[in-house]
């Protein structure tokens, strides 16, 4: 098992990056938050602490709140993430957002490696514009990343193959269970994840069973532990909507979104985050 970096930077605070910077803590590492402004800033900060102290009331936390929040910095400035072993992109799924991000923080932390937090886009498109694509990877993480056993590691056409060996020795430091893809449209996870959940859509479209209903079809004729609806919903229909679109664009329309996905996006249901999607939260 590989030992972790001492320090772990994540590029972006919401709630992924709050989960993976959660994750590097309790497994003892320094990690540095790195936000666009201040009130961001805080806000990220808010989300690992308290994330960090639900861990701590379920007796998840592994030692003691006020030291593992010693181990968390959260700033705006990439320049701090120089000393990082490892650095982690976990903004929104916007290809030009997370390629101007990628070269800002190798250009802060050129000896670090690199890792995008992406459940679909291509490892080689983001490692275009990167001075060492070698250094550079995809580590998936899931929602809620605390309570997830699976990271999901895309290996690029360019990436080092000790790079993917340390990587799966700290996936195993977190705690974890890795699985190890090629760079391909949606990797595995999300592609069957998608494909499952756009049936499911199809089905519901068409009259064929409730939400509801379909949901328990998955969990207790095939023991998934949430049903693709619900998944749907706490994923964010946006999101799924995206990936979608972006698999339909590069394998094929059996991946084209629904109808029903178009128009709850569009009336702004977008599932937990907004209170309403193919469920009332």
């Amino acid at each position: 098992m590989s030992s972790l970096p001492e320090t772990v930077g994540v590029y972006g605070g919401g709630r992924m990056g709050a989960g993976i910077a959660h994750a590097f803590l309790v497994a003892g590492t320094g990690v540095s938050v790195v936000e666009t402004d201040d009130a961001a800033a805080e806000a990220a900060r808010d989300r690992v602490t308290s994330s960090l102290q639900r861990a701590e009331e379920r007796g998840k936390l592994g030692g003691p709140l006020a030291e593992h929040l010693e181990r968390l910095f959260v700033t705006t400035d990439a320049a701090e993430l120089a000393g990082a072993g490892l650095v982690v992109e976990a903004v929104p799924e916007d290809p030009a957002l997370k390629a101007r991000v990628l070269a800002a923080v190798e250009a802060a932390a050129p000896d670090a490696a690199l890792a995008t937090n992406t459940s679909s886009l291509s490892i080689d498109g983001l490692a275009a514009g990167l001075a060492s694509p070698e250094r550079f990877l995809g580590l998936h993480f899931f929602n809620p990343v605390p309570a997830s056993d699976l990271v999901e590691i895309v290996v690029g056409s360019k990436t080092d193959t000790d790079l993917v060996t340390a990587a799966q020795g700290w996936v195993e430091a977190l705690g974890k269970t890795a699985i190890t893809v090629t760079d391909s449209p949606g990797f595995a996870s999300s592609r069957l994840g998608v494909a499952i959940a756009l049936e499911a859509m199809r089905m519901l479209q068409e009259g064929v069973a409730s939400a509801a209903d379909i949901d328990t079809a998955m969990t207790l004729g095939y023991r998934h532990p949430v049903g693709p609806l619900r998944t749907t919903d706490l994923v964010g229909l946006d999101v799924r909507l995206a990936i979608a679109e972006h698999l339909a664009r590069e394998i094929g329309p059996r991946f084209e979104p629904p109808q029903v996905l178009r128009d709850l996006v569009a009336a702004g249901k977008l599932g937990r985050k907004t209170g309403e999607g193919f469920y009332t939260w």
